[in-house]
């Protein structure tokens, strides 16, 4: 195997992992990402479909099936009404504290067969290679609340 397919294979694990913690959660993936990402603070649809790599109408129609379950909310812009803001619901936040939790519980089990310093160095470089990606959403010039 060259680095490309080692780095799929290791994509797939990480992908399977995660879908299994999600499952636990009655959660796709997608929706679980999702509740993770607006856990916090309400965000920007727009942000947000940048952030997670979506298509906003892939993001409007996630947010559509998440909130029919009542764990997002859509809320117009005090500032500007054009802007659609996402927020967790209060069981929303809930569900997400608690996946979210799993998950960076769970997760790191993919190098549980790495001896310690092979464990060390793996999250050293997970590290770096997410620190050198830009996974932030784009900034607007001024703060939009809900």
């Amino acid at each position: 195997m060259d680095y490309g397919d080692k780095l799929f294979w290791l994509s797939v694990v990480i992908q399977r992992k995660y879908a299994q913690v999600c499952a636990e959660f009655d959660l796709t993936p997608s929706q679980a990402t999702l509740l993770c990402a607006v856990r916090n603070e309400p965000r920007q649809m727009a942000d947000l479909a940048a952030s997670l790599g979506m298509t906003k109408n892939a993001l409007s129609q996630l947010v559509d099936r998440t909130a029919r379950r009542d764990l997002v909310g859509r809320a117009s812009s005090a500032q500007d009404r054009r802007v659609v803001m996402l927020s967790a619901t209060p069981t929303g936040k809930v569900l997400a504290e608690a996946v979210y939790a799993a998950i960076t519980e769970r997760l790191p089990e993919i190098a549980r067969n790495l001896d310690a310093d092979d464990q060390r160095d793996f999250e050293r470089v997970v590290t770096a290679v997410v620190g050198t990606s830009d996974l932030s959403a784009p900034t607007s010039n001024q703060p939009i609340t809900p």
